[in-house]
């Protein structure tokens, strides 16, 4: 069996802002729903209990309002150190947030497993996400690999959509 560590991704990023309200703008359900998910979706909060052990169950709409091409997703929340570190598995599910295969991409894993920390210097956050695969086949795991690039640009546009909005908190706390 592959090892899922040996197909991780890290991604950094530096934000403008103080790593408690990052933090909170990555955990909070409210917030979430402002930027999670790809740069061309909006999101439907399901469900939300972010602790330990908690769910958040989305569906992501295409903005383009291509209709029934709605895509449900769920992290399952395992860590939660506020404001240095959380922990959670994501993966498609459906709309009861069972877990489900991505129907476009039967190898996609079942689960990965993602790692956020946060380290503040001089009020900009730095934020370190590492994605592995959980409990994946060589199949699912290779595939995982050769999503790299789509992924980095993926969560690329994500995260330049969650720059915006933490602009707009930020200004509306002044």
């Amino acid at each position: 069996m592959a090892n899922a560590e040996q197909v991780a991704l890290t991604i950094r990023r530096a934000f403008d802002a103080p790593r408690e309200l990052v933090f909170t703008t990555m955990t909070d359900p409210e917030h979430l729903r402002h930027w999670w998910g790809p740069k061309e979706c909006t999101i439907t909060v399901e469900r939300a209990d972010v602790r330990p052990g908690g769910v958040f169950h989305y569906c992501m709409h295409p903005r383009d309002g291509m209709a029934g091409m709605d895509v449900w997703g769920r992290f399952d929340f395992h860590e939660i150190e506020q404001p240095h570190r959380f922990v959670f598995v994501n993966g498609f599910a459906d709309e009861a947030g069972n877990r489900i295969r991505y129907p476009l991409l039967p190898m996609w894993p079942l689960e990965v497993r993602n790692t956020a920390t946060l380290e503040e210097d001089n009020g900009k956050t730095t934020l370190t996400l590492h994605s592995a695969p959980a409990n994946a086949s060589d199949a699912e795991c290779a595939t995982f690999f050769a999503a790299h690039a789509s992924m980095q640009q993926g969560f690329g546009g994500m995260y330049d959509v969650y720059e915006q909005y933490l602009k707009t908190v930020q200004a509306s706390a002044e």
